[in-house]
């Protein structure tokens, strides 16, 4: 980002005690709004495979690509399984070029797989496609959840970094909603916009000031923090900028070594974060919607919804999104434990409401699109609580480890753990999704439900040993509990907010912001 003035970063630049509490944090907002696209991209992605299955199953007769089951399961899961391979590349490949370049670049893949969507003759195009999309959502990890976490306030982190799960589930509404609508040729074809768009806004916004300050552009740096800031004078927040610099220094005083580098991740400030954020994942996959989701049609066709099939998947993607805005606008105050308690619980009565009916009324297996009857009896039990439980789902445990991610892991290894962590969740959701429909043959879909319901209350009794929370906490002080050197409580902790802009407390340890 380039400014002709060494002073200001806007001729709309205001001095500390000017500014009010909107202006200080819509600069910030910005930022974060224009990083969403990006995943709004991706998320569009994980939403197409519901739209492909009932498309590439044999039921739409001028479809020339047509799929077994086999080759079904590997259409809901295989670009899930490719996402870790793009984690793994994702903190060496953001750490050198910048967490804002990083997200610009990822949006090359993404345009390359909607077009082979569209142009595809062949059912391997369609796993290409997959796969592609599937290396470029690990891509992505690291410099998203990095990013969030370095340009913004404690007071503003938790929110906004509870709009990337909502970005990623409106993506995936708009699949289902054009899928009902559209065929799935022009779905793709329709898609190819948002990496675009996504490309070119993300010129519009700084670069994260802690990474600029790690390649020694302190010049640039100031004028990041002053634009993220609220738009000020690079005077007013050089307090801030000297006290990030002096945490960065005591950090990395020393150019490491690989040998140093790999020590980094041995240690317990590492290990013990990433085993919580891991289990989180888990949980966020086995807890029974992420199977939902990319079977919902046909989950909804067997279980013989009232309403058509496809716009009960409408219905259930509008209660994912809503689940997610509930959960941004009450995590600043409930904190992260309480919504994922909650989350966990509501979603486990669902299942055990809906395994109950299931297993009453004699619905064992999932049926064949060709084979399904549709007259006779409807119930809307069944589709009420699976949307329900798809809905407290995204208040709380799909989310929380995506929060987790950007607070838990040290100033050393947070790029690098992003991207080890995201590749967590992905292989964890490629598990769940491949082993469903084993599940459903070898346990019936009533048990498949009890399964899932018997996880959401092991999970939650886990979760709360485990789990700290770190909601309105400094990174300096997260970082501190998980180095043993200190205890956090499990209180909400609210901080003011900082008028003087004098420093990002999202950096160090401050007790005179506490409320």
């Amino acid at each position: 980002m380039v400014i002709k003035s060494d002073k200001t970063l806007s001729p709309f630049a205001a001095p500390a005690e000017s500014r009010s509490s909107l202006r200080q944090a819509l600069p910030q907002i910005l930022a974060v709004c224009v990083k969403n696209v990006l995943l709004l991209g991706f998320g569009m992605t994980l939403g197409f495979p519901t739209i492909l299955i009932p498309s590439l199953s044999g039921s739409d007769p001028n479809e020339p690509i047509s799929l077994g089951q086999e080759a079904i399961s590997w259409i809901g899961s295989i670009n899930l399984i490719c996402v870790p391979i793009g984690c793994l590349l994702s903190g060496a490949a953001t750490q050198p070029i910048g967490r804002r370049r990083a997200m610009q670049l990822v949006n090359i893949p993404f345009l390359t797989a909607w077009l082979l969507f569209y142009f595809s003759t062949d059912v391997w195009q369609i796993f290409l496609a997959l796969c592609i999309t599937g290396v470029t959502g690990g891509l992505l990890e690291a410099p998203t959840l990095t990013y969030v976490a370095e340009i913004t306030l404690p007071s503003l982190r938790g929110i906004l970094s509870s709009t990337s799960g909502v970005a990623v589930i409106c993506g995936i509404l708009a699949q289902f909603l054009l899928g009902t609508f559209l065929n799935w040729r022009i779905v793709a074809l329709v898609s190819v916009v948002v990496p675009i768009v996504s490309f070119f806004l993300l010129f519009f916004v700084p670069e994260s000031p802690y990474w600029l300050i790690l390649k020694n552009r302190h010049e640039d740096a100031r004028k990041c923090i002053a634009w993220l800031r609220g738009w000020t004078t690079v005077e007013e927040i050089e307090p801030e900028f000297t006290e990030l610099c002096k945490q960065i220094s005591s950090t990395v005083s020393e150019k490491p070594t690989i040998i140093d580098k790999l020590k980094l991740f041995t240690k317990k400030n590492f290990f013990w974060p990433f085993l919580v954020v891991s289990f989180a994942f888990f949980m966020s996959q086995f807890s029974g919607t992420t199977p939902l989701q990319i079977y919902a049609v046909k989950i909804f066709a067997t279980l013989k919804a009232p309403i058509d099939e496809y716009y009960a998947t409408v219905a259930m993607g509008v209660a994912e999104v809503l689940g997610c805005v509930l959960s941004t606008c009450l995590v600043h105050y409930t904190g992260k434990r309480k919504m994922n308690f909650f989350s966990l619980i509501s979603c486990g009565l669902c299942f055990l409401i809906v395994a109950t009916y299931a297993y009453l009324h004699n619905i064992n297996h999932l049926e064949k699109f060709s084979s399904i009857n549709r007259s006779g009896d409807t119930s809307w039990l069944p589709m009420v609580f699976l949307i329900t439980a798809a809905f407290c789902t995204h208040t709380g445990i799909k989310l929380l480890p995506w929060m987790l991610i950007g607070e838990v892991y040290s100033n050393e290894t947070r790029a690098t753990a992003s991207g080890f962590s995201g590749a967590v969740s992905y292989v964890f959701g490629f598990i769940s999704i491949k082993i469903f429909l084993y599940l459903v043959n070898w346990i019936t879909l009533p048990g498949t439900f009890w399964f899932y319901c018997v996880m959401c209350f092991v999970g939650t009794i886990v979760l709360y040993f485990i789990l700290p929370e770190t909601e309105g906490k400094t990174l300096f002080e997260i970082t501190e509990h998980f180095a043993s050197n200190s205890k956090l409580s499990n209180k909400v902790t609210r901080i003011k907010d900082i008028r003087k802009g004098e420093i990002n407390n999202a950096y160090v340890s401050n007790d005179e912001t506490r409320v």
